[in-house]
């Protein structure tokens, strides 16, 4: 029997790169997994494979679509915030609209998220958050000052959440994936990706499988909260 046999996971994103990958890891895993997509709908919809459609930035569809989970398999015992969206540019380049996108995705999304899953979970005591960040919140990126903010801003928000719902037995962390080849990446240059390589000790970019298996097995353990993991070869400034 499988750890994760008859919990709930609700993946948000999960029509992306990393999110299509954690979906078929939770579910190779035994797990039931609600498919959080906005627009288009890779998938179909099986005894233990619910697709859910919304805009994770909306108050009124985050909470529909939490409720739909729940009517559905009566709980929600996982929640990964992994939809995100870059829009990039120097700083003095930026307009008001390509912030507040940004944030709104990737920082007010997941709140959304969290606010809505952590009454489930708070009632049940017990459940696992992980909110997927970035290397960009801790040491910054060229041309992504909106993307870096957001993501910084969900650390914070991991840690508080991580106290607020630690006395109920509810697990917050967040993780650092590394470069992963995604759609929202392929607009780069094979010499981009290259570069991004380098930049890791171990000179690759990161597979998403594995990352998939190492949140498969951090939602199963017990005493590990309010953390931030790094999963590939990056060594930044110690601070």
């Amino acid at each position: 029997m499988n750890t994760l046999d008859g919990k709930t996971v609700f993946i948000t994103g999960a029509a992306g790169g990393l999110g299509h990958v954690l979906v078929n890891e939770f579910l190779n895993q035994g797990a039931r997994v609600a498919a959080g997509f906005h627009t288009q709908n890779p998938f179909t919809e099986t005894e233990c494979l619910l697709p859910v459609a919304g805009d994770v930035t909306s108050p009124d569809q985050v909470n529909a679509a939490m409720n739909t989970v729940i009517e559905k398999w009566k709980t929600i015992d996982v929640l990964i915030n992994n939809a995100g969206i870059t829009v990039d540019n120097l700083s003095w380049k930026l307009s008001d609209d390509d912030w507040d996108q940004v944030l709104d995705t990737n920082l007010k999304g997941p709140f959304l998220c969290c606010r809505a899953v952590s009454r489930a979970m708070l009632k049940q005591r017990g459940g696992h958050i992980i909110n997927i960040t970035s290397f960009s919140a801790a040491h910054g990126n060229h041309g992504q000052s909106n993307y870096a903010a957001a993501k910084a801003g969900l650390i914070g928000l991991t840690e508080s959440l991580a106290r607020e719902l630690g006395p109920r037995n509810v697990r917050v962390n967040a993780l650092m994936p590394g470069f992963i080849e995604s759609p929202m990446t392929a607009k780069l240059k094979p010499g981009q990706l290259q570069q991004f390589a380098k930049t890791n000790c171990l000179n690759r970019l990161n597979d998403p499988a594995e990352v998939a298996r190492f949140i498969a097995f951090l939602v199963t353990t017990q005493n590990i909260s309010g953390q931030v993991f790094q999963l590939d070869s990056r060594i930044g400034r110690w601070t």
